[in-house]
């Protein structure tokens, strides 16, 4: 049985703003922030580049990621590790690529293997890999909304294409200390939609929908009943 969590907006990152995601339940309005500050880099990286090339993998089914590039994350930011050749890119996300106001933004724990179909790796993961950088570079919270708020009165931040997807199905994520493995699911990223369009967040229907206000998307999360590996996924609490 599939748990109700909302998750919290990935910043896929749909031009400087948005991603999976790094999925997770909604705080509380009065929740204090557990990671206030960004943490040593160190703390954020993946023991060796093998190991985050096969997490970067397991987001997807092998015959998806197989074939994939695969990103992994360097000293200035994502440094192609592999060149594929079906137009998918996947990669281990990290915190930052949460909502602004959410709690873990600064979480060094959190690891989101994720996929992007080729027309979301051209129109929403630019983004991400953009916010990579400032977060290793120093930049702060308030200085990435209003770097983002600039490019959007430039008219500079990205429409994700039509069909623009991304596969979150690891079984070895981690996507917060509330959400933990949370659940496998596809990400449809789409220009500010109305949910009920799509039926989502309605009584018995497996899509949930999350609008990133700064970087006018909407994200639909879909779930599906098995992790990448082919093992369902199976509610253990």
């Amino acid at each position: 049985m599939w748990t109700r969590n909302r998750p919290m907006i990935v910043p896929g990152v749909c031009g400087l703003a948005f991603l999976l995601g790094a999925i997770g339940p909604v705080w509380a309005d009065d929740a204090k922030p557990t990671y206030p500050v960004m943490a040593p880099i160190e703390q954020y990286r993946v023991v060796s580049a093998s190991e985050e090339i096969a997490l970067s993998r397991s987001a997807a089914p092998i015959s998806i990621s197989g074939d994939a590039s695969i990103l992994t994350l360097g000293e200035h930011g994502y440094e192609t590790a592999l060149k594929g050749k079906n137009g998918f890119v996947c990669l281990v996300q990290r915190s930052w690529a949460a909502g602004f106001d959410d709690a873990e933004f600064w979480n060094p724990k959190l690891r989101a293997p994720i996929c992007f179909n080729s027309a979301a790796a051209r129109t929403v993961l630019p983004a991400y890999l953009e916010r990579t950088k400032w977060a290793i570079a120093g930049v702060s919270r308030t200085d990435m909304i209003n770097r983002i708020s600039a490019e959007l009165a430039a008219s500079r931040i990205a429409t994700p294409d039509p069909g623009a997807v991304a596969f979150m199905m690891s079984k070895q994520g981690y996507l917060g200390d509330a959400a933990g493995h949370w659940r496998p699911h596809l990400m449809f990223f789409s220009a500010h939609a109305e949910g009920g369009d799509w039926g989502a967040d309605l009584h018995g229907s497996p899509i949930l929908a999350a609008r990133d206000d700064s970087e006018r998307i909407t994200t639909f999360f879909v779930l599906v009943p098995m992790w990448s590996d082919g093992t369902p996924a199976v509610e253990t609490h």
